[in-house]
């Protein structure tokens, strides 16, 4: 049964921003590094180069943010300008259509001010050519008039900080990843984190909410703050009309069950792309387009969107012939295993992740 298109949008587990994400998830989001929950490689080195850049009285090095969506890559460029007390104007990659654009941005900032790019990797080639200069010599090239008489102005820019955040490294041209002096990557998110973060969460939104019904969204939260805090929400309205308005654990699994999220944090989706990779498929392989095309999505969503978490999960396999369902997976969605001729290999490589 083919997943309908767009219903990527309607999905609570996902960690793209949902229209209903909004001022809510604004209001929660830390402003200083002590809030910041979780990411302690990232933040201890963030705050030696901070205090560093404030003692000699500089601009930050350009940083470069890169990692699953949801993680917080946003929320640390806001942090970052508050810690340094400057301003931060903030943009993105689609945004920025034209080389024009972008000069009006740079020529538009201050002294130390922190210019934030989201999906940086999305930028048009011309636009970032434009970057380069200004990133390494603070610089901004203008072509002035057309034809025979067009000649080159260069205008200075205040030293400013680029902080570009991505969730494909892979894309970003080696020549702007170069320019970038501090590059930190974002990693999943704990359980113990994850709780953490809901239960500073609830007291900002005012909800009473027991550890243990924190742990229960945490577990199902795929890893992400984002979807954490979003499932709060919406554990929240069941906790005030089911319950006594108190989310404990009980109130939390019912409420998520009801929303088709398992224990894992698989939904419907998740289920219906495994069975149908098990089921038609006989566990695979099956090469995307094929899993694509018969799903009813594109690839590059499959593999930014579905893949990753199936991944960590350790129920999928990406192999040279395609895509595998692995025995974890058989065994939580109840379905029999049958041994195949390659299964020795995968066993190994489940006993090293064990």
């Amino acid at each position: 049964m083919p997943i309908e298109q767009g219903f990527e949008e309607e999905r609570i587990v996902t960690s793209r921003t949902l229209g209903e994400d909004g001022d809510v998830e604004y209001s929660l989001r830390p402003k200083v590094l002590g809030e910041y929950i979780g990411q302690e490689k990232v933040k201890e080195n963030l705050t030696v180069y901070i205090e560093a850049a404030k003692a000699r009285r500089e601009a930050l090095d350009h940083v470069l943010l890169y990692g699953p969506p949801g993680l917080g890559k946003t929320t640390l460029a806001g942090i970052i300008a508050n810690e340094m007390g400057v301003s931060i104007r903030v943009t993105s990659g689609p945004a920025i259509e034209k080389a024009g654009d972008l000069a009006a941005i740079l020529t538009s900032l201050s002294q130390g001010d922190i210019l934030f790019i989201d999906e940086i990797h999305r930028l048009s080639r011309s636009v970032e050519e434009i970057l380069y200069p200004a990133m390494e010599d603070y610089s901004l090239d203008i072509i002035l008039g057309k034809g025979p008489g067009a000649h080159s102005v260069r205008l200075d820019l205040p030293k400013f900080t680029l902080i570009g955040a991505t969730t494909r490294t892979g894309l970003l041209t080696a020549p702007l990843r170069d320019r970038f002096g501090v590059i930190s990557r974002l990693e999943l998110y704990t359980p113990k984190e994850l709780s953490e973060i809901i239960i500073r969460s609830a007291d900002i939104l005012g909800t009473k909410i027991e550890p243990a019904g924190a742990m229960e969204i945490a577990r199902r939260s795929r890893g992400t703050p984002r979807i954490a805090n979003r499932m709060l929400k919406r554990v929240r309205d069941f906790a005030e009309v089911k319950g006594d308005g108190i989310i404990t654990d009980k109130i939390a699994d019912e409420a998520l069950s009801r929303m088709e999220v398992d224990k894992l944090g698989l939904d419907m989706i998740d289920r219906k792309m495994m069975m149908f990779i098990i089921e038609n498929f006989g566990g695979g392989p099956v090469g995307l387009d094929t899993l694509a095309a018969s799903i009813g999505e594109d690839a590059t969503t499959i593999e930014d969107v579905y893949e990753p978490y199936l991944l960590q999960l350790g129920f999928l396999n990406r192999t040279p012939r395609g895509r595998m369902a692995t025995v974890r997976a058989y065994e939580h969605f109840g379905v029999n295993y049958t041994e195949k001729p390659d299964d020795s290999a995968q066993q190994s490589i489940f006993h090293l992740e064990d």
